[in-house]
C-alpha cells in the first residue's frame, strides 16, 4: 500500500541537527494519520506521499519547516518575586495570554541571577535546521473513526 491521504503511517526515525548531533533517536515508532491532519511536519508529509513500506527518506527541515525562526522578542527578564522559591534553569512553565498578546505559550527558564529570571518562549529547537531520517515500517488504511477524529487510535496512537 502506498502512503496517501487517510492512511496510517508508521516510521522508524531519527532527528539530528546539521552538525550531526542527535536530537531524537526515535526510541518509539512515529505513527500518524497522513493527509494534512497535523500529526507530522508538512514538509515531511509531502516527501512521504506515494512511498511504501520499506522505503527510506531523509529530509532537511529549515527552521520555517519545523519549529520556526528564533524570536528574540520571546525572551524576557522577569522579577524573581514572580516565581516560586525552588525554580531552576531548564524548568518550563505555561504562561497565559495577557492583554495585547494573541496566545499563551510554554516558557523555559534560561538564567537566574540575583533578583531576575530570564525566560524564553522559543521552542528549544527554534532557529535550527534539522535532518529527519526515516524508514517506513507500516502503511494501512485509516479507520472511519480515525479519519473523523483526525488522529490515529490504538497502539502508539490516541486512546479515548
Amino acid at each position: 500500500m502506498l502512503i496517501a491521504r487517510n492512511t496510517v503511517v508508521t516510521l522508524k526515525y531519527s532527528v539530528r541537527d546539521t552538525d550531526g548531533t542527535s536530537i531524537d533517536e526515535g526510541a518509539a515508532p512515529l505513527v500518524y494519520l497522513h493527509g494534512g491532519y497535523g500529526g507530522i511536519f508538512d514538509r515531511i508529509e509531502e516527501e512521504l506521499q506515494g512511498k511504501a513500506e520499506g522505503d527510506t527518506l531523509e529530509v532537511r527541515l529549515e527552521p520555517e519547516d519545523a519549529f520556526g525562526e528564533y524570536d528574540a522578542d520571546l525572551v524576557a527578564i522577569e522579577s524573581r518575586q514572580l516565581f516560586p522559591e525552588n525554580i531552576e534553569v531548564g524548568m518550563q512553565f505555561e504562561r497565559g495570554a495577557e492583554d495585547g498578546e494573541s496566545e499563551d505559550g510554554l516558557f523555559t527558564i534560561t538564567d537566574i541571577a540575583d533578583d531576575k529570571v530570564v525566560v524564553d518562549g522559543n521552542h528549544p529547537l527554534a532557529g535550527i535546521s534539522l535532518l529527519f531520517s526515516c524508514s517506513v515500517t507500516g502503511v494501512r488504511a485509516a479507520t472511519a473513526e480515525e479519519i473523523t477524529h483526525g488522529h490515529v487510535h490504538g497502539e502508539h496512537g490516541h486512546h479515548h
